[in-house]
């Protein structure tokens, strides 16, 4: 299909810079698959909208400081390089996104931090190993394992999504505000925006309906923020994320399937690693390892039923996977009524709660 299918009109006041206090007072748009009418709720409401039995499924990754600020030397001159860690490749070495890429050459360090005290286990240096399309490369650090994991912690940031970043810096309560309460698995450098909106209440109150709740990793990577720049989305190539959907898991959600209930994914990333661990027969199976997985209307899903997501960018891969669930007008139309009713859009903005299309 054309990218530009996928466009729409976003003013700027509707995107949100801060997140809802109390989480989960955020609006919450209901998107229903029969063509109903749009509804106005709150996620602190989504209890009602759910019935005894359905599972909730949350992304537990946890966003690291995976943004790094550094400089490589050349010839006796500094030049400053940004690098926004996406995949850890191993226990010493991180696919990244550097910015200004052109500036490195394979084979060069770079030293992050300030000087040469970037933490407390001294300078975070790294080597350019590879460099790939797109600004991406690949870069070997000095430390390793839980060694890394402390450096970085050290002297990186919250990778705020560039409609953010662009209009204020990081802060410390990004740090709170950019991490799910449920947040566990390390290695996300993007939240589970959906999952952002729960409060230890708002589970408490799902508990006591008869709501199950289930725990799937995916790790997000920057590629999240990446756009389309091709004209149709054959051409469009997806950064693969890790993730993991254990045995337990799966077969509590067959569970679920086998007795009528519904598989309601909280995220994006959620439905993404479940529809890559769901065969063609429905089944959730064990799952580990790389997706890639581009879901663009016409995509025939598997296991997921009902979807809670925030407001997506205009010709981004998200939005064409929420057509895909709801439908292409359908998402238009809810996009154009959220838009005229003030809906506050993307990371820190609200919710809708999506049906998935039967046609």
């Amino acid at each position: 299909m054309r990218v530009d299918l996928f466009d729409f009109d976003l003013p700027e006041e509707n995107i949100a810079l801060r997140p809802a206090e109390p989480r989960d007072s955020a609006r919450l748009l209901l998107v229903r698959a029969d063509g109903a009418d749009f509804k106005d709720s709150t996620v602190r409401n989504l209890g009602d909208f759910l019935r005894p039995g359905d599972a909730l499924v949350f992304n537990d990754t946890k966003v690291i400081p995976a943004q790094l600020e550094g400089f490589r030397e050349r010839d006796g001159v500094k030049a400053q390089i940004s690098a926004t860690l996406h995949m850890r490749a191993g226990p010493d070495r991180w696919k990244a996104f550097l910015r200004p890429a052109k500036r490195v050459k394979e084979g060069e360090r770079i030293d992050f931090g300030h000087g040469n005290n970037a933490c407390l286990l001294g300078s975070l240096q790294a080597t350019v190993a590879e460099k790939g399309d797109a600004g991406e490369a690949l870069l070997v650090f000095d430390f390793s394992g839980a060694d890394l994991d402390q450096a970085i912690a050290a002297v990186g940031h919250i990778p705020l999504p560039p409609y953010i970043a662009s209009k204020r810096a990081d802060d410390v309560r990004d740090r709170e505000d950019y991490q799910t309460v449920y947040a566990k698995e390390e290695g996300a450098v993007a939240a589970p925006t959906a999952g952002l909106h729960f409060t230890p209440e708002l589970l408490d109150d799902l508990k006591k309906r008869g709501i199950e709740e289930h725990f799937v990793t995916l790790h997000v990577g920057a590629g999240t923020f990446l756009p389309v720049k091709a004209d149709d989305t054959a051409d469009h190539k997806m950064h693969a994320e890790i993730g993991i959907v254990d045995q337990f898991t799966a077969d509590a959600l067959n569970e679920v399937k086998a007795r009528g209930g519904r598989i309601v994914s909280v995220g994006t990333t959620s439905l993404r690693l479940l529809e890559s661990a769901t065969d063609e027969s429905g089944v959730i199976r064990r799952w580990s390892g790389a997706t890639d997985i581009f879901i663009t209307p016409g995509y025939k899903f598997r296991a997921v039923d009902m979807l809670m997501t925030n407001f997506h960018l205009p010709r981004s891969t998200l939005f064409m996977l929420v057509s895909a669930f709801s439908g292409f007008e359908r998402m238009h139309a809810a996009y154009e009524y959220a838009v005229k009713n003030h809906y506050r859009f993307y990371s820190y903005g609200d919710a809708s709660l999506l049906w998935r299309s039967t046609s």
